[in-house]
């Protein structure tokens, strides 16, 4: 009769090498909403995140040929992306129209229907007899993008992130970065933060504290720079010490997407693709998907229409 090694143990602390290949195997869904006025540079922003063109940039000329007729849609690109044999299906939640007018009353109701028929069709899949392969697609993570006009929030801004920070894991962005300096954009930074608290605006945040001291720094300075300043280009360009990188060039030099001491950029992806993913799903599903089902559930019956 053999005797067990002592020490070997059972197997038990193979269970997250399981879990590695279950996951790596089935992949990933990630559906990302970008919300604000046209001309903020969305378009290039999502294209810039993935490194390829997720989304075909609207013909210029046409952009501000509006209808008398106020309408925001909802477009809807999806994509699948593949990084060392993992797969994820994304999807990119477009909300063209939205703050365009003059009057915008209102304008927010497509983009918070949107997100609440979402979590309306997941539940009522969730009640079905079959439950086998779910559409699911419950926005993980909303971008808000600011205007960088220096002031302050606008009172549009600060009625749709109240109504969104409720519903979905909210992230403030202040677009085209490199049109302010960094003294204004840090001023303007400060008076942002200063309306969110004020406003008691739910924003997405996240455990600081991790195992080691590395990503406890790597948490709390990706925090410190909300709400992100970012630039978006797809464009390389050369800097003057000879270097290829992707930025804006200006008479002066070079607006770097990925240098940290030109914007957000880097934390900002960090925070979406390399190091929080799998917290914006589960806080999806765990948080605002709960939160919504909760409230459903103590004022209808199961079956019954929304």
């Amino acid at each position: 009769m053999s005797t067990p090694e002592v020490g070997a143990g059972i197997g038990i602390a193979n269970l997250p090498n399981q879990r590695h290949k279950i996951v790596a195997k089935r992949g990933a869904s990630l559906t990302l909403m970008v919300c604000g006025e046209s001309g903020l540079g969305k378009t290039t922003f999502i294209n810039t995140l993935f490194t390829t063109t997720i989304k075909t940039p609207k013909n210029y000329k046409r952009r501000y040929n509006k209808s008398a007729e106020k309408t925001v849609e909802i477009e809807i690109i999806r994509a699948e992306l593949e990084e060392k044999q993992f797969n994820v299906k994304l999807s990119v939640v477009d909300t063209p129209g939205f703050g365009d007018y003059t009057n915008n009353r209102d304008s927010w109701m497509p983009i918070i229907d949107f997100i609440d028929d979402q979590h309306e069709s997941y539940m009522r899949q969730e009640q079905q007899p079959k439950r086998h392969e779910l559409s699911d697609m419950r926005v993980h993570c909303c971008l808000y993008f600011i205007r960088p006009t220096g002031h302050t929030l606008k009172p549009l801004d600060i009625e749709v992130m109240k109504r969104l920070g409720t519903r979905v894991n909210l992230i403030p962005v202040i677009a085209k970065a490199d049109t302010m300096t960094p003294t204004d954009l840090h001023k303007f930074k400060k008076r942002i933060l200063e309306v969110i608290a004020a406003q008691n605006i739910q924003c997405y945040s996240f455990p600081l504290e991790s195992d080691d001291d590395a990503s406890t720094r790597r948490n709390m300075s990706i925090m410190a720079a909300m709400p992100f300043s970012i630039i978006g280009s797809t464009e390389d360009v050369l800097t003057a010490d000879g270097r290829t990188v992707k930025g804006r060039q200006y008479s002066w030099g070079v607006a770097e997407v990925e240098n940290e001491d030109h914007c957000d950029f880097k934390k900002l992806r960090q925070l979406l693709i390399r190091t929080h993913m799998l917290d914006l799903i589960s806080s999806t599903e765990e948080s605002h998907y709960e939160n919504y089902r909760h409230a459903q559930m103590e004022t209808r019956k199961i079956g019954e229409a929304k």
